[in-house]
């Protein structure tokens, strides 16, 4: 047996004012459509802001549903839109961000790992990294640089395509 140690690599930030411009102002998308997610039963509204390289900005929140599992995420509403919308455009980053109505969210929200997964498909269509931009209402922002980050095992067509 050989033992192999993996290590994951990314920025943290004591808060947003450190941040370039472009991923401040995703952040303050994702911000504002958490604003208007359908949260009654968790009352954690989620809002996801995905850039696109033609400049454009698609918005997405979590969307639940009584009949549970049946919503969705913040992050996959903004993907799917976006991919709808300008389908063989590269994703170049995407802002995470929450709000509770029971407390102030003061650190990094992370996406799921049914998003990381759907994340790590379209990083790997638009072959080009995709930079994941967290935070909460407030406080520290982690930044990794690309889905692999967040999910370097992720299951792609690749294992598909090669067997």
């Amino acid at each position: 047996m050989k033992k192999e140690i993996f290590q994951l690599e990314m920025n943290l930030y004591e808060n947003s004012n450190e941040l370039q411009t472009t991923d401040i102002h995703l952040l303050s998308e994702a911000k504002k459509a958490a604003t208007n997610a359908y949260a009654p039963y968790s009352r954690f509204k989620v809002g996801a802001a995905v850039l696109l390289a033609n400049g454009e900005i698609v918005i997405g929140n979590n969307q639940e549903n009584a009949a549970y599992p049946s919503g969705l995420c913040a992050e996959r509403v903004a993907l799917f839109h976006a991919s709808a919308v300008y389908p063989n455009v590269a994703v170049l980053a995407i802002a995470v961000t929450a709000i509770s109505e029971k407390s102030i969210i003061d650190e990094p929200i992370t996406p799921c790992g049914s998003c990381r997964q759907v994340m790590a498909e379209y990083e790997k269509k638009s072959k080009s990294d995709m930079k994941v931009i967290m935070q909460g209402q407030e406080g520290p922002v982690l930044i990794a640089p690309s889905m692999r980050t967040l999910l370097p095992f992720s299951f792609l067509d690749d294992i598909l395509l090669k067997y």
